[in-house]
């Protein structure tokens, strides 16, 4: 079974000024300065993801839960507050993936810095910052103890002010003071009733509505009057604090836009200590062992050429002959000399070609040739017993006739002889 009102998350005033956060020696302004510049990158995350207002104010609540129990100095603000917008989209149902998400707070800061803005597709940086992503995701839920549910102020704002009866003017109004109440810390000191009454308060002394005094208004809607009024201080002050700045309290880099990252401070799973690292790598020393590294490798090109061009050398000196070699070795001989004796024997390796060329073509036409007598002598002799066939043929063919004269005479004879009987 599933819990949704358990009230395990609100802090008291001792414990905020007891921070983890003032244990590392991080002051009040630099802290409430820190809270307010996550808030605004998650609302303009937000923004620029067409995220409804529900997952804003879910990753808000998220982010200040969280450095209740954590400090500003051990865990990023901009890398906490990527986290707190991709887990509040699934926990609000709206879900966006961590690449546009990464793409945007990298798109921001930017902006924000006035850099040249490029792609994060495929590359090393891209994949450090998403297991960074998933790795915060990861100590958030273990810091809350999955128990994520949040309850915002806004959806009592319209029942209240449709109970007192308030013009529309004031419902917008309160609605964007308790969009604003989201940068404070109201959210982990107060519950949403509480927040609800004194933004509908704050709003009702603007527009000088009266309310309802006798009895109390507030009473009906389970508010008390202090948690009220300091509803309406602390958002007065938020209004008169200048525009929120980030200011690096971060040991490591936290950059989206840097090109050397470290990752985020890993904490032991059994204890939940830290282990921060004491001597962070600089971007010289990865450069220097890049630069030590290519060396490396361009001296490792250069032997492997050397040793082939030693290779060639010794074949070409194995194919020559000895006068040539004698002719290389001797260190008195002119340039001169030398370069006619290579040029006889360039010749007479040419002319061993050729002649070799040649013994290749008389073998060639003396094959040929054999070739043709054989093909001569082969019709030679088919003629020869042609002729013989037909010799033989000649004088059965004359017999055959002989015999048919023979008889055809014969027969003559009997016939007329026939006849003289007859007649006798």
């Amino acid at each position: 079974m599933i819990y949704t009102a358990i009230d395990n998350f609100y802090i008291t005033d001792e414990e905020l000024k007891n921070s983890p956060s003032r244990k590392d020696g991080i002051d009040e302004a630099t802290e409430t300065m820190l809270r307010i510049y996550g808030c605004d990158l998650i609302q303009e995350s937000g923004i620029l993801l067409k995220l409804p207002q529900a997952v804003m104010a879910t990753g808000q609540v998220l982010f200040h839960r969280f450095y209740c129990k954590k400090s500003f100095a051990r865990f990023s603000v901009k890398r906490v507050a990527a986290s707190c917008v991709w887990l509040a989209s699934k926990l609000e149902e709206s879900p966006r993936k961590a690449k546009y998400i990464l793409m945007v707070f990298h798109r921001m800061e930017c902006r924000r810095e006035s850099l040249r803005i490029e792609h994060l597709d495929f590359s090393k940086k891209y994949t450090d910052l998403k297991n960074d992503l998933i790795r915060m995701e990861r100590h958030l839920l273990k810091e809350m103890g999955f128990i994520c549910h949040v309850e915002h102020p806004h959806k009592f704002i319209s029942n209240y002010l449709a109970t007192l009866g308030a013009p529309l003017d004031l419902r917008q109004e309160a609605w964007n003071l308790a969009n604003d109440s989201l940068r404070t810390t109201l959210c982990v000191r107060f519950k949403s009733e509480v927040v609800a009454c004194g933004v509908v308060y704050a709003a009702a002394r603007r527009f000088q509505v009266p309310l309802p005094e006798n009895p109390p208004w507030w009473l009906v809607f389970d508010a008390d009057q202090a948690g009220i009024e300091e509803v309406c201080r602390v958002l007065a002050h938020l209004y008169s604090l200048p525009r929120a700045q980030y200011v690096s309290v971060f040991k490591d880099s936290d950059s989206f836009t840097s090109i050397t990252h470290t990752p985020v401070c890993k904490e032991n799973s059994v204890n939940g200590t830290v282990n921060d690292p004491s001597t962070p790598k600089s971007a010289n020393s990865q450069d220097s062992k890049d630069a030590k590294i290519k060396a490396v490798l361009d001296k490792l090109k250069e032997s492997r050429k050397s040793d082939e061009v030693v290779k060639t050398m010794h074949a070409e000196l194995d194919g020559k002959d000895v006068g040539a070699e004698k002719a290389k070795s001797g260190n008195n001989s002119d340039p001169n000399e030398k370069n006619r004796e290579r040029e006889r024997e360039r010749l007479k390796i040419r002319e061993r070609n050729r002649d070799a060329r040649g013994r290749d073509s008389d073998r060639d036409g003396r094959a040929r040739e054999s070739d043709r007598d054989k093909d001569r002598e082969k019709e030679r002799t088919h003629r020869s017993k042609d002729k013989i066939s037909d010799l033989s043929d000649k004088p059965r063919h004359h017999s055959s006739r002989d015999r048919s004269e023979y008889h055809s005479s014969h027969s003559s004879r009997d016939k007329d002889r026939h006849r003289h009987h007859t007649y006798s």
